[in-house]
C-alpha cells in the first residue's frame, strides 16, 4: 500500500532544490527536501549553507510557517540524501523526523560514508517510521559524487576542464586563445567554480594569462582556493593572484627546487607553499598534492591549467570527470597547442576512458561532460 502511494515527481522536486545548495553547503552535501501530506506538498527544504539547518529540517521548518504541527503527522518526506543520525555541527536530522510525527521517509541515496551508511534509515525503522530507499538514485549519488568520492577515497574529485576547437586546440601557433569559446561557454565555467573548493592551474598559465580564478556570476557566488603548480618559484611576485592571497587564498604547490628567498616573499605575502616530492622530470608529483588537499578538507578540485598539466593528470590516471567546451572552428596548424599534452598513450587500449554523461548546446559551443571511466 505504501508503495501505491510514492510518487517520483516529488523527488525530482527535492533533487531540483538540492542543486540550490551547490558550493554553498560545502563540505557538507547538497540534499533537498519535499513534505508531503495527502498528495499536497506542505514544506519544502535544502541545505543552503554549511553549519545552517540541514534539507529535512528546513523542509519541516516551512512547513510550520504554514501549518499547524498536527498537520504534520503521517507525511511523507522525500529527502535525497538519508537523513543524518549522528551529531555533527547540528542535531541529527531523524530526531526532527520522529518528533514531527513523520510517518514515511523516501530516500534518493545512501549515506556514502561506510561507517554510517544505512544508519539513519535503520534508525527510522527501528522506530516505527516507514522507509523507502533508492528513488531517482543514479540522479542523487551524482548530485553528491564530489561529496562521496572524497569521503571514501581522502582525496579531492578531480575535474578536468577546457575550452578549444573542434580539431582540440587551445590556441592558435602565435599564441592567441582569447577567446575560442563564447561568453556562455565562460558563464559555465564561473558556475563550475562555483561549485568546486579549489582551481589548480600551472604556473604557465598564470605567467601567460595573469588569471584571477574566481567565480563570477550575476547573482552571489563563492570563489574556489586557487592553487598553483609551481615547481622551481616562477610565480610573478605582482600576478593578480599573489596580490588578493591574503582574502583569496593562494595555494602553490612546489618542490625542493623553489629558492628560500622566494618562498619567504610569497609566504609574507599570504600564500601557502607546500613543499612536495619531484617526479623524475622536476615536477611536482601530483597524487601527494591531491592527498594533501584532501587532508585539508578540499573535495573538489577543477583543473583548468593548459595542455602540459591536464597532460599530467591523464598520465596518472587522476581524472574523475572532463568538461570540454567546444568552439565550432577549426584553428590547425602542428604547433598550436592542444588541450591535453604530456605524454600520452602509446597504444589505443591505454587510452583514457570515460562514459558520456551529457551533451549540451551553450551558445554556439558545444559541451561535453564525460564521468569517470566505468572499466
Amino acid at each position: 500500500m505504501f508503495e501505491e502511494n510514492v510518487d517520483e515527481r516529488y523527488m525530482r522536486r527535492a533533487l531540483e532544490l538540492a542543486e540550490r545548495g551547490v558550493g554553498w553547503c560545502s563540505p557538507n552535501p547538497p540534499v533537498g527536501a519535499v513534505l508531503v501530506r495527502q498528495g499536497v506538498v506542505i514544506g519544502e527544504g535544502w541545505h543552503a549553507l554549511a553549519g545552517g539547518a540541514h534539507a529535512e529540517v528546513a523542509a519541516l521548518r516551512d512547513a510550520l510557517s504554514r501549518h499547524r504541527a498536527a498537520d504534520l503527522r503521517g507525511a511523507h518526506l522525500y529527502v535525497t540524501l538519508e537523513p543524518c543520525n549522528h551529531h555533527g555541527r547540528t542535531p541529527p536530522c531523524t530526531r526532527a523526523i520522529l518528533e514531527a510525527g513523520i510517518g514515511a521517509v523516501i530516500v534518493g541515496t545512501s549515506d556514502p560514508n561506510p561507517r554510517v551508511a544505512g544508519g539513519g534509515a535503520a534508525f527510522l525503522r527501528s522506530s516505527g517510521v516507514t522507509v523507502h530507499t533508492g528513488m531517482c538514485e543514479s540522479e542523487a549519488r551524482h548530485l553528491i559524487r564530489m561529496f562521496a568520492y572524497h569521503t571514501t577515497a581522502g582525496r579531492p574529485f578531480v575535474v578536468a576542464k577546457f575550452g578549444a576547437s573542434l580539431d582540440g586546440k587551445t590556441a592558435t601557433s602565435a599564441g592567441a586563445s582569447q577567446w575560442i569559446t563564447g561568453s556562455e561557454s565562460r558563464r559555465e565555467v564561473h558556475a563550475l567554480r562555483h561549485a568546486v573548493d579549489a582551481v589548480l592551474v600551472g604556473v604557465g598559465t598564470v605567467i601567460a594569462d595573469n588569471p584571477a580564478l574566481t567565480a563570477r556570476r550575476d547573482e552571489a557566488s563563492r570563489s574556489p582556493t586557487p592553487v598553483v603548480i609551481d615547481s622551481s618559484g616562477r610565480i610573478p611576485q605582482t600576478c593578480r593572484l599573489v596580490a588578493h592571497a591574503v582574502e583569496q587564498g593562494l595555494i602553490v604547490a612546489t618542490t625542493s627546487k623553489m629558492p628560500v628567498a622566494t618562498e619567504n616573499a610569497l609566504i609574507a605575502s599570504g600564500v601557502e607553499i607546500w613543499r612536495l616530492p619531484a617526479d623524475d622530470r622536476g615536477r611536482v608529483q601530483l597524487a601527494p598534492l591531491l592527498d594533501q588537499l584532501g587532508e585539508s578538507g578540499v573535495q573538489s578540485v577543477l583543473v583548468e591549467g593548459g595542455g602540459t598539466v591536464h597532460g599530467s593528470f591523464f598520465d596518472d590516471d587522476l581524472v574523475d570527470e572532463v568538461w570540454a567546451f567546444l568552439a565550432p572552428s577549426i584553428i590547425g596548424g602542428a604547433s598550436a597547442p592542444t588541450a591535453v599534452a604530456g605524454l600520452g598513450s602509446s597504444t589505443l587500449d591505454h587510452a583514457a576512458r570515460f562514459h558520456r554523461t551529457a551533451v549540451d548546446i551553450v551558445g554556439e559551443d558545444v559541451l561535453i561532460r564525460l564521468g569517470r571511466r566505468t572499466n
